[in-house]
């Protein structure tokens, strides 16, 4: 590293709020909040060095659990990587990865680009799975699944809308588990181990109903994407299946192949 680049990630002087534990939002969540935004305004540059742990926790006034906590999911998201001794580091860029090509998931792909994500839980409960969901994942007497529904947006504007059903028995408490500040594949590899190894989708071109429209904000009829997909745990068991509409007037599906 050079000391150029070390000291972009020690911009000295700046002054950051302290966490506010009066606020509703987990510390950890706050501290991660603001570091997202310490990367995308200072700027920091790719492979720039963070503050130290104990500086952080002296900026955010919160005990090194909390800061470990913060980096530990921002690391999971691959907005940053650590270093054993060295410390923590903005994680390059990928411009052209989608969610629908790989396995990060939508909001890891946009934390990639140092993007706010923020996710609206519609539904979250235990419930028998639909004939289409035991089907796709492979249920056949054990048909409980978590019903997961979420509008996320991306910097205040909402993207996509998400019916999910988690397979019950590899994720038992998961409808317990506060999910407006964690992404779902990253509660699902941190709190069961669970990482997915490869997924199957399908689209097809839709209009907008009226349920659509309302929660994605936009007019009925507008053109989405509906997307059909099952992720696999692991090479051959379905844990995942979840059906979604994406806005297709402020983005665009990419794919790469071979």
């Amino acid at each position: 590293m050079s000391d150029q680049t070390s000291g972009l990630a020690h911009p000295r002087g700046l002054a950051y709020e302290a966490a506010d534990r009066n606020s509703s939002t987990p510390l950890w969540s706050q501290v991660k909040a603001a570091i997202l935004n310490m990367i995308a305004t200072t700027p920091l540059v790719e492979h720039a060095r963070l503050p130290s742990e104990a500086e952080l926790c002296a900026q955010f006034n919160v005990s090194r659990t909390v800061i470990r906590e913060a980096l530990n999911q921002l690391v999971f998201e691959r907005v940053i990587y650590k270093l054993q001794g060295k410390g923590a580091f903005v994680a390059s860029r990928r411009e052209d990865q989608d969610f629908l090509g790989s396995n990060i998931g939508f909001s890891g792909e946009w934390r990639e680009r140092n993007r706010s994500v923020s996710r609206r839980i519609l539904r979250q409960e235990l419930e028998q799975a639909t004939e289409r969901a035991a089907h796709l994942l492979r249920l056949t007497s054990d048909r409980w699944v978590i019903g997961l529904d979420r509008v996320l947006s991306v910097d205040g504007v909402p993207r996509i809308l998400v019916y999910t059903k988690v397979v019950a028995a590899i994720a038992p408490g998961l409808e317990h588990i506060p999910l407006e500040n964690r992404s779902l594949y990253e509660t699902l590899f941190r709190k069961f181990g669970l990482k997915m190894r490869r997924a199957e989708r399908w689209l097809a071109a839709v209009k907008a109903g009226a349920e659509e429209a309302r929660l994605l904000d936009v007019a009925e009829n507008t053109p989405l994407i509906a997307i059909e997909s099952i992720g696999f745990a692991t090479h051959d068991e379905p844990a995942e299946y979840y059906t979604a509409y994406y806005r297709t007037d402020i983005g665009r599906l990419h794919f790469s192949a071979g």
